[in-house]
């Protein structure tokens, strides 16, 4: 006969099964609630990207990247909803939504006094970053087809910003440049490429809330007529290829560079800025009446319809504006046509052909009958200020190269001779930090006051001398 189990033994594994269901009980209460909340910001974000009608398929990875690098992009800013609220925003939410389902689930039918002061929005902590009344217009900046920019103030921190209001159409979505601006922005973090602050997302508009730089590089030049300052140019073209070189290793590409979106702040920072066109799929279009002035920093490969673009698109605009910031004025300023500016870039540049440059006879528009046949001449011919400034000749020559393949990349500029006479720590500064955090590194008056670079040996080991002027 089997042994009976002793009474004690029953009672003892019936109060272990209710402890394990309670505890199965709570943990399945909490999930189920963590995925009300995740399914309720989902709703939400879904709301807010209504009006984007699919957008997310325009941004499109670059077409410049060879095939064999496009899967090292991994399409770092496709994830990214120009309109989520910020990681703080987010973190609120959800905690808004647990604290409102454990309320409703508490056995007393209360609300506990701390969740009610953590989920309360009128809360004087609670950030308010993401929101239109967050900023105070004061005055507008500018006005483009589709966009307002105004100055504006914070209510959050004080601090001043720059607004562009985004008008968007019910019929039209929004504005395929706006999402690529805003999708490229938000991963770009150095401190020459403007900073994207903040975005906001109504039915009407959308804002993009960047750092607040009071002018740029085309009204600087504008405000010193016939060329800048030499050191000035050195400094301003080192911030430039330093952001260059910066998107160029993200395989981005800016696609848009002239004076006027090259921000320059108070202190002397340059910023890029105006990322509209930094993925646009074509850059040429057939339209150019009312984009005279874009032409002008185009690089002759596009002129003539290739659109097998990579890094070196860009840097034939660095070309034209290094010159333009020596020389006082455009380097090509083609007044008619796409024809008048081929022109006058090979006037100078010389007239391409098959041996100078593989592969022109392909290009769409290239008809080696319509176009004048120039032999190359020195850049100081055309640009005589180049001959005053030790290596800017051979640093711009190797710029404007009518072969792609042939132009200076923006990491490769950086260590030219030209540059030879800075502080050896630009070269070492973190992407955040600025170039005027070195000593002795701050522009000159244009009046013609000098600040003397201390001598000193540069980043490749070789001798510098203190500044000439």
């Amino acid at each position: 006969m089997c042994d009976l189990m002793p009474a004690s033994q029953p009672a003892e594994k019936i109060g272990k099964m209710k402890k394990l269901r309670r505890t199965l009980s709570e943990s399945f209460r909490s999930i189920v609630g963590n995925l009300i909340s995740w399914r309720i910001q989902i709703c939400v974000t879904k709301m807010s990207t209504r009006s984007c009608q699919g957008t997310d398929s325009v941004i499109k990875p670059l077409d410049t990247i060879p095939e064999d690098k496009k899967v090292r992009v991994q399409r770092t800013q496709s994830g990214f909803d120009p309109f989520e609220k910020p990681a703080s925003q987010v973190k609120r939410v959800h905690s808004e939504n647990n604290a409102c389902i454990n309320a409703k689930s508490s056995s007393a039918g209360k609300e506990s006094p701390k969740l009610r002061r953590h989920s309360s929005p009128s809360s004087p902590t609670s950030p308010k970053f993401g929101k239109a009344d967050s900023y105070e217009k004061l005055e507008k900046l500018g006005e483009g087809s589709y966009a307002t920019v105004y100055k504006g103030k914070s209510k959050v921190n004080g601090k001043l910003v720059a607004l562009k209001v985004i008008r968007l159409q019910e019929e039209e979505g929004t504005p395929f440049t706006a999402i690529r601006e805003a999708s490229l922005l938000k991963g770009l973090k150095h401190s020459n490429i403007v900073l994207l602050h903040d975005i906001i997302h109504t039915k009407e508009t959308l804002t993009l809330v960047f750092e607040y730089v009071h002018t740029d590089l085309c009204q600087y030049m504008d405000k010193h007529p016939g060329g800048l300052h030499p050191d000035n140019v050195k400094l301003f073209l080192f911030q430039l290829l330093r952001g260059l070189s910066y998107i160029h290793q993200r395989y981005i590409l800016h696609r848009d560079l002239k004076p006027q979106n090259l921000l320059i702040s108070d202190t002397g920072e340059l910023k890029l800025a105006d990322f509209g066109l930094a993925r646009a799929k074509s850059v040429p279009s057939h339209t150019y009446s009312n984009e005279v002035v874009t032409l002008w920093y185009r690089p002759p490969d596009v002129l003539l319809g290739s659109t097998d673009y990579s890094t070196c698109l860009d840097m034939w605009g660095v070309g034209c504006i290094f010159i333009e910031m020596i020389q006082g004025v455009a380097a090509f300023p083609g007044m008619k046509d796409i024809q008048d500016q081929l022109e006058r870039i090979f006037l100078v540049i010389g007239t391409p052909s098959e041996d100078s440059w593989p592969g022109v006879n392909s290009l769409p528009h290239f008809k080696p009958d319509r176009f004048t046949v120039y032999s190359s001449k020195k850049l100081r011919q055309a640009w005589n200020k180049l001959g005053y400034v030790d290596h800017a000749e051979e640093l711009a020559s190797r710029f404007l190269q009518c072969f792609p393949k042939s132009r200076l990349s923006a990491q490769a500029a950086l260590n030219h001779e030209y540059f030879s006479n800075l502080p050896p720590r630009l070269w070492e500064l973190q992407d955040m930090s600025s170039i005027f955090t070195v000593p002795n590194v701050k522009l000159q008056t244009e009046s013609g006051d000098s600040i003397q670079v201390c001598a000193r040996r540069n980043s490749h080991g070789k001798a510098s001398s203190g500044s000439k002027h």
